[in-house]
Formats: C-alpha cells, structure tokens, sequence
C-alpha cells in the first residue's frame, strides 16, 4: 500500500489543522492506520491510531483530548484533526499502517508501510 500524507502547514498556538493520508494500491480496510511525528533531534513517536473498522482508536497521553483520529474507508483515507496546538507540537508527521502489527502498540516497528511525512510547524 501506498500513503500520501497532506494537511500540514504553518499554525499559531491554539489553531488547528486537520492532516490526511490518502492510501492506494491494496484494500484500504485491511489495514490499522497510525499516525507519527518526528521532532528535530527526537526519535519518531506514536500520535494516534484506529483499528481497520474505525470502531477502535488509541492516542498518546500527550495528545489526548486535542486531536482525533478517523478514517473513511470508501475514500481510502485516514484523517487526523489537531486543535490546541502547541509549539510542542511541532513536527514531521508520518501516517503508516499495518496489516499484522498491534495497532495500538504504539511502536513504529509495528507497522509495515510509512508514507513520506508532512510538515507542522506552531508558531508561539
């Protein structure tokens, strides 16, 4: 599968922005979606996920309450909406799925296919 992540931008500190990744080649609803992000200097880390039906999701403590995930199966996309953002939101943000991996696991390892990132930037 193939993921193309979108949406990202420049923000100030309390705005928000909704990211998508729009995936192609195989059945999108065969596989859980995650989403990433990778700070300057900082190791990648687990942001959100949802299970292939949609009827399961999982957040970082730090995002909790501020963003969402979603998908729409029939369009082959997974959404993330960030409100309240923060300078220390600020990030390359990675979209992946997993076919076989524990979605909720949170681990980067776990899943098998990254799309190529999009910027977020919140300004203070």
């Amino acid at each position: 599968v193939q993921l193309q992540a979108s949406g990202g931008g420049l923000v100030q500190a309390g705005g928000s922005l909704r990211l998508s990744c729009a995936a192609s080649g195989r059945t999108f609803s065969s596989y859980h979606m995650g989403w990433f992000r990778q700070a300057p200097g900082k190791e990648r880390e687990f942001v959100a996920a949802i299970r292939r039906s949609g009827g399961s999701t999982n957040y970082a403590d730090s995002v909790k309450g501020r963003f969402t995930i979603s998908r729409d199966n029939a369009k082959n996309t997974v959404y993330l909406i960030m409100n309240s953002l923060t300078p220390e939101d600020t990030a390359v943000y990675y979209c992946a799925a997993t076919e076989y991996g524990t979605y909720s696991s949170g681990r980067p390892t776990a899943y098998e296919y990254w799309g190529h990132g999009t910027q977020v930037t919140v300004s203070s």
